[in-house]
């Protein structure tokens, strides 16, 4: 992988979601500071979306926007074929299986976002 897929970039993206999540901007209108949570679409808590609650779209989703789960590593034997499986073939699996809820790689990752959607 390289380009936009390579980790560094990867880890680079989390980390500006993380900076615009937590972004206010001042609304005169409402007199009041404006939060992604009050603009984003969850639909899954619509009533009191937190910002994990986004339906955010992103290859990051696919970890979760979780850095740890993004930098895992795990040792795997299947049959004669062995070694280590890594976000690599955890994004391969999840383009291909967008609605898993787990992984078929010794990380067993699910791929669902977020927010809880594919």
């Amino acid at each position: 992988f390289s380009g936009v897929l390579a980790r560094d970039v990867l880890l680079a993206l989390l980390e500006l979601q993380d900076e615009l999540a937590g972004t206010a901007a001042w609304a005169a209108g409402t007199g009041r500071n404006v939060t992604l949570r009050d603009v984003c679409y969850a639909p899954l808590n619509p009533a009191a979306p937190g910002v994990g609650d986004c339906a955010v779209s992103s290859v990051t989703q696919y970890f979760q926007n979780n850095r740890t789960r993004l930098e895992l590593s795990a040792w795997q034997q299947d049959g004669k074929q062995q070694g280590t499986v890594d976000w690599h073939d955890h994004l391969i699996y999840c383009v291909n299986s967008p609605l898993s809820f787990k992984d078929i790689t010794a990380l067993e990752l699910s791929c669902m976002a977020e927010y809880g959607g594919p």
